[in-house]
């Protein structure tokens, strides 16, 4: 039996296996985050031929499911409608995706890290980001917010947001070395006491990436009630979902993906 999703999330049966989505982007994006049943699942080394499964799920063809070569950071690309199509192209090194054309669907992996899809309600532009640890130190959450409001227009107030399944800070524990690059860049002792608990080992800390992200968000201005997560930990569920923590490095990757609707609910 599946775990229960918490923040208005909810399993749905896909081609590709069971997947999540969160009823409040349904109606702004057509979107999932994947388990360890589909083929990127599978094995640590993506292919490409791994990616169709969730481009036929988002109703794309696999070029124009666009990705990044995730690199742990917080630059952002921006994928307008009307740009010419990069097939054949290396993949940007990012961690944040953002784009207004319906006809391009935005996707990340993960294995831990925390994804995050958001959709803007009036415009309809969507953006997917990955947030390691070190992307939670270096932003990312934040920077998403401001690629979306610089690039294409978009109120943060007028944003919704959804976490999907990462560890949480039960199944992480970290050393000081994390805990003080999130000092070091500038949060508040109030975020970092929120963030960070003391764990097992003397200076070492369990962190609460999820949490982070939500606060992040926030603070860029998204309403409190329009960040929503999933609140299921990929290193708990074995038969759900990869985790790094749990698998070592032969553990599989779960993607994110989100595709901006046009007005009335529908894709083109």
């Amino acid at each position: 039996m599946k775990p229960q999703p918490s923040d208005g999330f909810e399993w749905v049966q896909a081609a590709g296996g069971p997947a999540l989505v969160c009823g409040a982007l349904r109606p702004y994006a057509d979107h999932l985050f994947t388990t360890r049943a589909w083929a990127l699942g599978s094995h640590a080394q993506t292919r490409d031929e791994d990616w169709q499964p969730v481009a036929t799920r988002l109703g794309v063809e696999p070029a124009r499911l666009a990705r990044m070569h995730q690199v742990h950071g917080a630059a952002a690309v921006v994928r307008r409608a009307g740009d010419p199509q990069s097939a054949g192209e290396p993949l940007p090194d990012a961690d944040i995706l953002i784009s207004d054309d319906p006809s391009l669907a935005l996707a990340i992996q993960t294995a831990d890290c925390v994804p995050v899809l958001i959709a803007d309600r009036v415009t309809g532009a969507v953006a997917a980001a990955h947030a390691g640890w070190r992307g939670l130190a270096a932003g990312v959450p934040g920077a998403t917010v401001a690629a979306l409001a610089g690039k294409l227009g978009s109120a943060p107030a007028d944003l919704i947001a959804a976490i999907g399944p990462s560890i949480s800070a039960a199944r992480y524990e970290v050393g000081s070395d994390v805990r003080t690059r999130f000092l070091a860049a500038g949060f508040s002792a109030d975020a970092i006491a929120r963030w960070f608990c003391p764990g097992s080992r003397s200076e070492h800390w369990l962190f609460d990436g999820g949490r982070s992200a939500r606060d992040q968000l926030e603070a860029a201005g998204l309403q409190a009630g329009r960040i929503h997560s999933s609140g299921l930990c990929t290193a708990t569920y074995p038969d759900l979902f990869c985790s790094y923590r749990r698998d070592g490095a032969g553990a599989g990757r779960l993607a994110a993906a989100i595709r901006r609707l046009m007005p009335g609910g529908m894709t083109p």
